[in-house]
């Protein structure tokens, strides 16, 4: 069956009940307020005073001001059951990134520089109309819903403050999942895995001290920017030569500055970089190898080192029997298992790793792009957008896992 949404192009939206179907404008009217009104991490003031607006408009339960800026919202449900009843949070990010937009569209970015480019204002839209249907049917479910909005997930990271604050107590949680809208699949397909789904985030700054002089008096100096290109060859052996094959890594050296004139030998150099792996048990080892490496190559060149290697998020490690819940949801709603992408990893980070590090838990794909509609710009381009069928779809899904986590039946 195909149905027409209000505003979008014919879609199969034939598992997606007529109510959430029917508040597909509202969440695009909320999903655009929100992108025009971009914050950065821990200063998404206007943000979470829209949440709370709307919270507090369906008399909701929440709380304020956790982690600076984020919220904590609880739904109770009310259906009869003779299990114990259990917890489920649903988490959604809410900052933007520091990208001027250039999409011609009426809901264009207000503020300058700043920009919703990854999905972020979709997934809050996306949980606040779960959060609506819910206390709007609180008898299909029994249990309790948290909602977990949460702050700076591009940048420093507000997961790790929230669970510091206590937001999976009182209730406590016993899973969580979450979702990203994602460019990287078509509109109508979920991405859904158990194991390693997203990568560690980990991060270098390091600067080599070498000692300048003239560009033909090299005899003279320690070249500082030899050093550094010899730093930068010998990384990219750490993943070929120190990690099992099996193993997929990244170590990437994305910025290098050294030198202010062709005839003079530069006596520092600047590089900045990131580590990407998957698995769990390479935690700790990138740090070590990579000062290993800068050590000894800089001893041999006679030049010095300051290195500050930073681990941001450890990887998002989905649970197998989570992972499952949301797998058989997701194919009920997509329909067809084509519309199921198992192998859908990336390198990309996710600070929701915290959370899953502390409860079981799934975070998954929901596929957004149209490329009919011209909407299949990569995340952070400044160019990002989405196609907003997907919001609808986004409710459903967590609907149904809501209904079937905390489920009536004995």
């Amino acid at each position: 069956m195909i149905s027409v949404l209000p505003g979008i192009p014919a879609v199969d939206c034939s598992q997606i009940r007529l109510e959430i179907q029917a508040s597909q404008p509202r969440l695009m009217e909320w999903r655009r307020h929100l992108h025009q009104r971009p914050e950065l991490g821990f200063r998404e003031q206007l943000t979470a005073e829209f949440i709370a607006q709307k919270l507090q408009e369906w008399g909701i339960e929440h709380e304020t001001g956790i982690a600076t800026t984020g919220i904590v919202a609880i739904v109770q449900g009310t259906a009869p059951t003779s299990q114990p009843k259990q917890v489920l949070a649903i988490r959604a990010d809410m900052d933007a990134l520091p990208i001027q937009e250039e999409n011609d569209v009426p809901y264009k970015s207000l503020h300058d520089g700043f920009m919703h480019a990854c999905g972020h204002d979709g997934h809050v839209s996306i949980a606040l109309g779960t959060a609506y249907y819910l206390s709007q049917h609180q008898d299909s479910f029994a249990g309790t819903v948290k909602f977990i909005f949460q702050p700076a997930e591009e940048g420093p990271g507000g997961a790790k403050p929230m669970l510091e604050a206590g937001v999976l107590q009182n209730p406590t949680v016993d899973a969580i999942i979450g979702l990203h809208l994602w460019n990287n699949l078509p509109l109508g397909t979920v991405g859904v895995r158990s194991g390693a789904l997203m990568a560690a985030v980990e991060t270098f700054y390091c600067k080599i001290q070498g000692k300048g002089g003239h560009g033909a008096m090299p005899h003279q100096t320690v070249d500082a920017i030899v050093v550094a290109a010899q730093i930068v060859t010998a990384l990219q052996a750490i993943v070929s030569r120190n990690v099992d094959p099996l193993n997929a890594a990244v170590v990437t050296v994305g910025k290098l500055h050294a030198g202010n004139a062709k005839n003079i030998i530069a006596d520092t150099a600047q590089m900045d970089g990131t580590v990407r792996y998957f698995n769990p048990a390479l935690e700790g080892f990138f740090g070590q190898r990579v000062e290993q490496v800068i050590s000894g190559i800089c001893q041999s060149y006679g030049a010095s080192y300051e290195l500050n290697y930073i681990p941001y998020y450890p990887p998002v490690i989905n649970d197998e029997s989570i992972a499952n819940l949301v797998r058989s949801v997701a194919e009920a709603v997509v329909e067809t298992p084509a519309g199921i992408v198992p192998e859908c990893q990336t390198m990309g980070g996710e600070d929701i790793s915290f959370f899953l590090q502390a409860v079981p838990g799934c975070y998954f794909f929901l596929g957004s792009a149209n490329p009919a509609k011209n909407l299949a710009y990569p995340h952070h381009h400044p160019r990002f957008d989405f196609d907003e069928t997907a919001l609808s779809m986004g409710v459903e899904i967590f609907v149904r896992c809501v209904e079937k986590f905390l489920s009536t039946a004995s």
